[in-house]
């Protein structure tokens, strides 16, 4: 297990070139936009417009802050999307805009090769001591907002516990106040 601290995740331009993306975390380590097998990042959206595609990928987004946005996305009902809204699955290569409801947004954006790697995410509140199921595969605990209690250490804002497959997949105990999000990414089986 090891603790991803928000002052050290990665900057880099949209695909797009309309924003940038806050890089978490991403699959295998060092991966390029063209190359990542899994990747979980966030974005400030300032502006109305339209969302980058990435051909063979799986997203699931969810709104962190600001009013929200109304999704538009090809083959698909229309989500209103807020920090309430559960996450929010499509796929990456259908062509999508977004119409912001009122001012900027932060969202989150796990990213995952169609032919390779499944993702969830749930949204979690923690009020008391609770216990958070990992994996199987890779569990990434991610603090929307409020502070994170573990055995060994604090997590604030945009702070995340990253678990790997090789970690001990007990549950995790935490405390605290804070509005998480567990991140669950696995494997597909071989295609035979």
């Amino acid at each position: 297990m090891r603790i991803l601290r928000a002052a050290d995740h990665k900057q880099m331009p949209w695909k797009n070139g309309g924003g940038v993306t806050t890089e978490i975390a991403v699959g295998p380590a060092g991966a390029e936009v063209g190359d990542f097998h899994w990747r979980v990042s966030m974005a400030t959206v300032a502006a109305d417009g339209p969302f980058s595609t990435f051909e063979n990928i799986d997203r699931i987004l969810t709104v962190l802050e600001g009013a929200g946005m109304n999704l538009e996305v090809a083959g698909m009902a229309p989500p209103c999307l807020t920090t309430a809204s559960a996450p929010f699955a499509f796929r990456g290569d259908a062509a999508a805009s977004a119409t912001l409801l009122s001012g900027m947004i932060v969202d989150l954006n796990v990213m995952t090769r169609r032919d390779l790697w499944h993702a969830t995410v749930e949204r979690m509140t923690v009020g008391e001591p609770c216990f958070v199921r990992a994996g199987p595969g890779i569990s990434i605990v991610f603090c929307s907002d409020g502070t994170l209690e573990l055995s060994q250490t604090v997590l604030t804002k945009y702070d995340a516990l990253f678990v790997d497959e090789a970690d001990d997949m007990a549950p995790i105990a935490v405390g605290g106040a804070a509005h998480i999000l567990i991140i669950r990414l696995s494997q597909n089986p071989p295609v035979n």
